[in-house]
């Protein structure tokens, strides 16, 4: 039997843990980090209640918790999780704790303050993937940029203020189309429900023309590309990266930028089917340019942590690319994508924080030859930089494989050009690793540098593991995803049509040997 109000435990649990903080003396930093830490760690233990009593072979919501909150207009309080949400949830609740043991010793100001914020953001990242209603998405969309804000502007580096404030203002910008695309919706069904909504328009009890649903899919697909972000609209993003700090950097790359994805997959396929496969091979563009100038512009990056970052837009760009080829093993592999770059990304990150507090500074020249005073976090950055070039065996090979498998069999071209950008990642991830770990130690600084201590090791340990298993043990996730994925295009079937697959997807030419 499932457990009863699970999901509104796991949402506002660490809300409710900030309390604990707050009964602490400010400047008792050691039981804050501790008890932080306790709230993040127990909500990871509890969030795996959600794969034991989830069922497999259901493409439904589980978990389901409806109750009425404002009567009019009717605004429901509904929670849900499926396979497309499942583990987002789980990743969020596994790099919470992973951020504040990164950050346990760089924060040493408003410490408190520092770990509400983590809190607090990660109630907010929580609602945002089980939210069932649109008002109620869109509160928990605008409520965790709170957090994220005050973790760049405060905790930041020297150029916080302007990082902070360009990540607020593209991400509102976005917000606010979509704001009114709901209120559109709300007033086409009279329901902010989005169970109800998608049944209303696959039984034909509300159609949209052509014009709407392409007016509607844009408002809602430029909110989430911006979150992405999605070629080019990612400006914000290494400027974000480079000046937040660890714990920040951590978050944004392996859960804020997944929400941006998973509002594609959620909300634009199934609400918005036609304007979708219109708009396919203008997205697939936009994501193919992503995926090869986010690994150009990564490889002559002088700045380890912002090389780091473009390696996000470029990565980002398969998931794209395989939730708009149409095809349920390409959108089995963007799932499995999101997954896979929120640990690999994540890790790298927690790396160059690392290297970082031993150096206070991100240019690559300043290091060289950081193998021979660090063997264990130059292991380990190998490890993980392998991990995220896509070598098989590892968590990242599976995503980008099932994403090219998927689109080949639908547009060999895009996955064709597509396919460049895993040569590129690893020419640019190995080439960072040989400039800043091989070669002589050039600096004398670098000679006394200490090799990871215990708590790092813990959780260099954990985040490595868990990339071995998601490469070996990958069926363990993907039959878990499988029936919601698959249930994505059935909930895009319409009483009408507008003939638009046949305008988005051309037929592709035939191949020696029939191989299309």
């Amino acid at each position: 039997m499932q457990p009863s109000y699970l999901l509104t435990v796991l949402t506002f649990l660490p809300l409710a843990g900030t309390v604990a903080l707050f009964m602490l003396r400010a400047d008792d930093h050691e039981w804050i980090r501790r008890i932080a830490f306790g709230i993040s760690l127990f909500e990871f233990a509890l969030s795996l209640l959600l794969v034991r009593g989830f069922a497999s072979n259901s493409a439904g919501y589980q978990f389901v918790e409806l109750h009425n909150w404002i009567p009019a207009p009717p605004i429901h309080y509904h929670l849900g999780v499926d396979g497309i949400n499942l583990f987002l949830v789980l990743l969020t609740t596994f790099l919470t704790p992973i951020a504040m043991l990164a950050s346990w010793k760089s924060i040493e100001a408003r410490v408190r303050a520092f770990f509400v914020n983590l809190l607090v953001l990660e109630t907010g990242m929580i609602g945002v993937f089980v939210s069932l209603d649109l008002f109620e998405f869109f509160l928990f969309w605008e409520a965790m940029l709170i957090p994220m804000y005050f973790l760049i502007g405060i905790w930041g580096h020297e150029r916080r203020i302007y990082a902070a404030i360009k990540f607020i203002i593209y991400t509102m910008f976005g917000s606010i189309l979509m704001l009114v695309a709901m209120v559109w919706l709300y007033e086409l069904s009279g329901s902010f429900d989005l169970p109800q909504i998608q049944s209303m328009l696959v039984t034909g009890q509300v159609s949209l023309t052509l014009r709407t649903e392409l007016l509607l899919f844009g408002a809602f697909f430029l909110a989430f590309a911006i979150k992405v972000p999605l070629f080019p609209l990612h400006t914000w993003l290494p400027d974000a990266h480079t000046e937040a700090p660890t714990a920040g950097s951590v978050i944004l790359a392996g859960v804020l930028l997944k929400m941006g994805t998973y509002g594609m997959l959620r909300f634009c396929l199934p609400l918005f089917p036609e304007a979708a496969h219109r708009l396919a091979p203008y997205i697939a563009v936009l994501a193919i340019i992503g995926i090869i100038y986010g690994a150009l512009v990564a490889m002559v990056q002088t700045d380890l942590k912002r090389l780091v970052a473009y390696s996000s837009v470029s990565h980002l760009g398969f998931v794209v690319l395989g939730l708009f080829a149409f095809d349920p093993t390409a959108v089995q592999g963007a799932l499995y994508q999101m997954l896979n770059h929120g640990v690999s990304t994540g890790a790298l990150f927690v790396l160059v924080g690392m290297l970082y507090d031993r150096r206070h500074t991100h240019l690559i020249r300043e290091f060289g030859g950081l193998a021979t005073p660090l063997p264990v976090i130059a292991a380990f950055f190998l490890f993980v930089s392998l991990a995220s070039a896509g070598l098989p065996m590892l968590n990242g090979f599976v995503g980008e494989f099932l994403i090219l498998t998927g689109t080949f069999t639908r547009h060999l071209g895009w996955a064709a050009v597509a396919a460049i950008g895993i040569i590129l990642s690893a020419v640019y991830l190995l080439w960072a690793y040989q400039r800043v770990f091989f070669g002589d130690v050039a600096q004398q600084e670098n000679r006394g540098l200490i090799d990871a201590d215990r708590r790092e090791r813990v959780v260099l340990f954990a985040m490595a593991a868990l990339m071995l298993w998601m490469g070996i043990g990958s069926p363990s996730f993907t039959r878990r995803t499988e029936a919601s994925a698959r249930n994505v295009f059935v909930l895009m079937q319409r009483p009408q049509a507008y003939n638009a697959r046949a305008t988005a997807a051309p037929p592709q030419p035939a191949l020696p040997g029939g191989v299309r």
